[in-house]
């Protein structure tokens, strides 16, 4: 009878091993749960399916609907082909400056400090608060005939407005913290632990980044290139306002869709549109694969 009472008195502090272990890891589990579960799922799905999917659905159905051979004439038109290579090229141009810069700035601002730095990381956020069509008046306002260095650039003969300067200055401009904000993070919580003891040890500045600097970031640089380089692609607005929509000379892709669809040869403009789509579906793919790996 007093082991039959102990036991019970031991079962009533443990608890019964396995089934209390269970009910500690195991979710709960309850029918109002589900409902509110599937019905945020069915909102998310149709959310996406009005406000993604059907969008580019339309795009491709409506880039097809003259035919194969009306697709391949507006995607290999002139201005198509110059306004692709306009596109690309801006888009090499400010994933490399702001590469280059983003590791610098992030290096600086994460293994050294000083006074004023977070004003200097502040200032590199300026792009996310301000429009990119004031990013180009501004631009103009700076550069043009009647801006501050318009008289200079007239005396040397440098064209940066209504030229590819220009929309490159732009196209930089839009994309300056993508590679920083992706970078400074993980850099500032990795420390300088490491570095600091490689160099005690002797090591130079250029093997102390290459041997335990990059091998943290890697995946980090890769992810903000990525997205830097969806963004630049995909400009509009302060392009729009510094190129002057010279067709042929400063138009890029999404410029060239614009006055399509203003000439109301709307199946050409669909069909310019679809490379955009197809360029943003292969950057999404580069994008999930490079978080699986950052994942890992």
């Amino acid at each position: 009878m007093q082991d039959q009472v102990e036991h019970s008195y031991q079962h009533d502090i443990v608890g019964d091993d396995i089934h209390s272990i269970r009910k500690v890891i195991e979710p709960h589990r309850d029918d109002a749960d589900h409902a509110i579960k599937y019905i945020l799922i069915g909102i998310a799905a149709v959310f996406l399916l009005v406000m993604l999917i059907m969008p580019l659905t339309v795009v491709l159905i409506n880039a097809l609907r003259d035919g194969w051979q009306a697709y391949k004439e507006a995607v290999m038109d002139e201005y198509t082909v110059r306004a692709l290579q306009l596109t690309l090229f801006a888009t090499v141009c400010a994933v490399a400056v702001n590469t280059i810069f983003g590791v610098f700035a992030s290096y600086l601002l994460s293994k050294f400090y000083f006074r004023g730095r977070q004003v200097l990381a502040s200032l590199i956020d300026i792009p996310f608060s301000i429009s990119p069509v004031i990013a180009g008046l501004i631009f103009i306002l700076t550069f043009g005939n009647i801006g501050w260095m318009g008289d200079f650039l007239k005396a040397h003969d440098i064209k940066i407005v209504f030229a590819v300067p220009g929309v490159i200055l732009a196209t930089i401009f839009v994309t300056f913290p993508f590679v920083f904000r992706e970078l400074f993070p993980v850099m500032n919580a990795q420390g300088k632990d490491e570095e600091e003891a490689a160099a005690l040890m002797g090591a130079g500045g250029l093997m102390i980044f290459r041997r335990i600097t990059f091998p943290h970031i890697k995946w980090a640089l890769v992810y903000g290139v990525v997205l830097c380089t969806a963004r630049a692609m995909g400009e509009f607005g302060a392009v729009s306002v510094i190129s002057g929509h010279l067709r042929g000379k400063t138009n890029t892709l999404p410029l060239h869709v614009e006055i399509l669809y203003n000439e109301f040869n709307t199946t050409a403009a669909f069909a310019v549109s679809s490379i955009l789509v197809i360029m943003a579906v292969v950057i999404l793919i580069i994008r999930s694969f490079i978080e699986r790996k950052r994942k890992i």
